[in-house]
């Protein structure tokens, strides 16, 4: 039992509540401070006998969430009496209708729209993907919803550490997957960054330490670097009567991390680790002339690259983002990313949506046309005409978060942003729906061109209809916008909705025929078996004679094999799984042991990723294969984690192994002769690993091979990479998927 010291936890409480007041106090209005202090007591009395899993009071995270919300968002009243009541109605006794009283309707509905969806859901239905879709039906009301959403996340992911490693997995990717993007939506830079970052934290530790350590130890020389290069940069600007600052600041670990994977190069040769920002002070009539003026001053004293030179000032990024971006070379050689902004659009960066209205409500932000409320309205469409499974609608949300933007011109000349990728047909779609429907092709640049034409910056474009035109299922496959995809659904539906009742009779006849009762789990596992996506889609089929009904009794045969094989035949997530296990190997057990349970569950390697012992993974219960193991940095991993994180099992490596696992090496180098007999020779001879196969490509000097052999561990392997990497000629060894 641990002893718990009341008077220094009253102590810290109090702490913690009087730094909250003090940088809301800027913004309080009359009355305000006394509405924050009720909050805060509700709060403290509802959850006072509560405890975080790292043993502390619970009032620590509203407080901290809180807190995030005024000091790293930028938020109000209404957020910080939310934020400290975020978790009563779904915690504790306290009633929605409660809130209403005592805070108000508004409060109410943003503390509604954060508390989780309870009761119990279909099998194969994502619990997660639910309550996001909740989350967001609220968004078209109140956006702050979300920025007390992406709070809570933040300190959630900052207290991480004290989670069992199963839940770090789930919680860190669903983070991943879904609130980092969100943020970066929203503007919120700083806290993307963070989320990123400590993703990469909870889900591949060693990497994170390696580049973390690495950016601390050059930090000394890159300060003195830093100094040189803005010196002449700064004297000039005091010349010209500018009032600035400027910041130097490494690049983002998960930044810094996608980069070397992107271009497979190690961290020294990560050629642009900071960026350098010189914020000015300008009027908002002169903010445009003001920081091309600066960008000349950079220019003289450094020559810019080309084709590196973003102009977000003249159009702003979909989440209201403005900056000018140049990379220029440095007089020692280096690339470095200079970014030229104002006060005020450096605020919006930082703070995102708040920072937004504080401007709007100015009249300050003449760009905002296309900014975040564009998104907004977008997102609101895609709500209102969104009827699809949470997962589908997930999906489709995420993809209208990630997208970067083209920017094309009506025939009239009005400017229009699509997700980057979208062709003819999305910005039929963008006109009107009907529009989209009838669409046959396009003018682009007085050019025609097809429906799944490709946009480009600047392309101005005429559609071209024709009443007979109408959609088909092979579109989707060449539109990105949310609109385009819901507009074609839909006529798609209309038609599809007869066969799906078909399909769903012959189904259940079927199965009475076969004594299997028709249940949502037994349709999941029809789904999975035909390998459809959704159980529409699995009817649709059965309805078109695509699938044939006769091919049901396999399945069934199927089910009854399986049954027999494994006495974990029941496992359908991860509470039933830690039963099971417990009832098979005794109380101690929650864990699947690889290598050694084999006997007892039925498991097997995940192909997208191959594990190895040594490896960091996870189990996965499927529908129709049982257990599978995969790498925590698996690329299916985000997806299985953030939308079924109820399937997700603890699993480990047993030491007593010597079974021989599948990896790939990929080797790069300057060819000669017998390079590829010394690579063999390495592998076979010395280290006596069992190729199972081995590819070469030479072209102009430059070697390429890539190699798939059998490992006993992450040890062996790299074992190996290190003998390979001593080869004469040899440059790069890495381990592929």
């Amino acid at each position: 039992m641990i002893k718990v010291d009341v008077e220094s936890e009253r102590k810290e409480i109090l702490k913690r509540y009087r730094k909250l007041l003090r940088y809301a106090k800027p913004f309080l209005k009359p009355g305000d401070a006394r509405i924050i202090k009720k909050a805060f007591n509700t709060s403290l009395e509802a959850h006072k006998e509560m405890r975080r899993k790292s043993g502390e009071p619970y009032i620590y995270h509203p407080l901290d969430v809180a807190q995030v919300c005024v000091e790293e968002i930028g938020l109000g009243t209404t957020s910080i009496v939310a934020a400290l009541l975020h978790d009563v109605v779904e915690d504790t006794d306290v009633e929605l209708s409660d809130i209403e009283r005592d805070f108000g309707t508004k409060v109410a509905k943003i503390i509604d729209g954060l508390t989780k969806i309870s009761g119990v859901f279909d099998y194969g239905t994502s619990q997660q993907a639910e309550n996001f879709r909740k989350m967001l039906l609220t968004l078209s009301e109140d956006v702050r919803v979300i920025l007390i959403k992406i709070a809570d996340r933040l300190n959630n992911m900052r207290t991480l550490d004290s989670m069992p490693r199963h839940k770090q997995l789930k919680i860190a990717s669903e983070t991943m997957y879904l609130y980092a993007p969100l943020a970066h939506r929203l503007g919120l830079y700083a806290i993307k960054s963070e989320l990123e970052d400590l993703h990469l934290k909870f889900t591949d530790t060693p990497t994170y330490r390696t580049i973390s350590h690495q950016i601390n130890s050059t930090k000394l020389a890159r300060n003195k670097f830093i100094k040189a290069f803005t010196a002449p940069v700064e004297e000039e600007l005091v010349a010209q009567g500018f009032t600035y600052q400027i910041k130097g600041r490494p690049k983002s670990i998960h930044s810094i991390y996608n980069k070397m994977k992107k271009q497979n190069i190690p961290f020294e040769e990560v050629y642009d680790l900071f960026a350098i920002r010189i914020i000015i002070d300008s009027e908002p009539e002169n903010e445009k002339a003001d920081c091309w003026q600066v960008y000349s001053i950079v220019t003289d004293f450094y020559k810019p690259n080309p084709d590196r030179l973003r102009d977000w000032i003249s159009t702003p990024k979909a989440n209201g983002y403005e900056s000018l971006h140049t990379t220029v070379m440095s007089n020692t050689g280096q690339w470095v990313e200079v970014q030229i902004r104002t006060t005020r659009m450096d605020d919006i960066a930082e703070k995102g949506y708040a920072a937004h209205w504080k401007y709007k409500e100015k009249e300050q932000a003449p760009n905002q046309k296309y900014g975040l409320e564009a998104w907004i309205s977008k997102v609101r469409d895609m709500l209102e005409s969104n009827d699809s499974s949470a997962i589908e609608f997930m999906d489709d949300f995420r993809s209208n978060l990630f997208q970067d933007e083209v920017f094309v011109f009506t025939p009239k000349g009005d400017l229009r942003a699509l997700p980057s990728d979208a062709t003819a047909l999305d910005f039929a779609f963008d006109i009107h729906t009907q529009i989209g429907a009838k669409c046959i092709g396009a003018k682009v640049n007085q050019k025609l061109v097809p429906i799944n034409y490709k946009l480009k910056n600047g392309d101005q474009i005429e559609i071209l209809t024709s009443n007979k035109q109408k959609p088909s299922e092979d579109w989707l496959r060449f539109v990105t916008s949310s609109k385009a995809k819901a507009g074609i659904k839909e006529a798609i539906r209309e038609e599809k909705k007869g066969f799906i009742a078909d399909g769903k009779e012959i189904v259940q006849r079927k199965l009475k025929s076969m004594k299997i009762e028709f249940t949502s789990e037994v349709v999941d596992q029809l789904r999975a078996y035909f390998e459809t996506k959704t159980p529409n889609e699995f009817y649709y089929r059965v309805g078109k004679g695509l699938i044939d009904a006769t091919h049901i009794k396999a399945f069934k045969e199927e089910k009854k094999k399986r049954k027999e094989q494994s006495p974990l035949s029941s496992v359908t997530d991860e509470s039933s799984f830690v039963k099971q296990i417990k009832n098979l190997k005794g109380p101690d057990h929650d864990q699947l042991l690889i290598g050694e349970d084999m006997d007892v569950v039925d498991y097997i390697m995940a192909k997208c990723c191959n594990p190895i012992p040594g490896d960091d993974v996870f189990g996965f219960v499927t529908i129709n294969e049982g257990i599978k193991i995969h790498r925590t940095s698996c690329p299916n991993a985000l997806e299985l984690l953030s939308n079924h994180g109820n399937r997700v099992i603890k699993a480990k490596w047993t030491s007593q192994q010597e079974i021989a696992f599948l990896a790939g090496l990929k080797i790069i180098g300057t060819d000669r002769v017998g390079l590829i007999n010394d690579v063999t020779k390495v592998i076979s001879n010395e280290l006596k690993v069992n190729m199972r196969s081995i590819t070469v490509d030479s072209d102009a000097g430059v070697f390429d091979g890539t190699i798939k052999l059998y490992v006993n561990s992450t040890k062996h392997l790299d074992e190996l990479r290190l003998k390979l990497m001593k080869v004469e000629g040899v440059l790069k060894v890495n381990r592929f998927d």
